[in-house]
């Protein structure tokens, strides 16, 4: 096998292994699912174009998820600028259902608006720490290292994060 068809082969293994998990969190952070699109096609994009670059291969994850969140970054200054925020939820989230499972469906909507409208107040610290964790299904270790904070500070943000939307939630269910 040559060189470039093993960095396809290496690319395609990275790619299958962490392309949920980019979209789900860059989702949950945009709300936007073609600047979803876009930001998951630039970070893996970049990937490819760096991937003999990467020394450490083992932190690919971390690089990735750094990526990703630099992206989003420039989304919303983007978005800043031109003054657009889009609060809608995506219904392409949700598959088609049966009939007697729509009503628990849409309270499951409901709900999940809810967390992320709650979210949304949060600063931006604590709200990164959340998505990172629930949606990135990243470990404290590698939110702590993406982050460049320390373990313990994940910890406690995490727990403040949960704890806001606890209380703002039992206000209103």
């Amino acid at each position: 096998m040559k060189r470039n068809d093993k960095n396809i082969v290496e690319f395609m293994l990275i790619y299958n292994r962490h392309k949920t998990k980019v979209y789900n969190f860059t989702l949950q952070m945009l709300r936007d699912t073609d600047m979803t699109k876009d930001v998951v096609q630039n970070v893996f994009m970049k990937l490819f174009s760096n991937l003999n670059n990467i020394r450490n291969k083992s932190s690919i994850q971390s690089w990735i998820f750094k990526t990703t969140r630099n992206e989003i970054f420039t989304v919303y200054r983007k978005r800043k600028t031109r003054n657009e925020v889009n609060y809608d939820l995506n219904d392409e989230q949700f598959s088609v259902l049966e009939e007697n499972q729509i009503s628990e469906e849409y309270e499951k909507k409901e709900l999940k608006e809810l967390i992320l409208k709650n979210l949304e107040q949060l600063p931006q610290e604590q709200k990164e720490v959340f998505l990172l964790k629930e949606y990135g299904q990243l470990s404290y270790r590698e939110i702590s290292g993406l982050l460049e904070i320390d373990e313990g500070l994940v910890k406690s943000r995490l727990y403040k994060t949960r704890q806001k939307l606890i209380s703002q939630l039992s206000k209103v269910l």
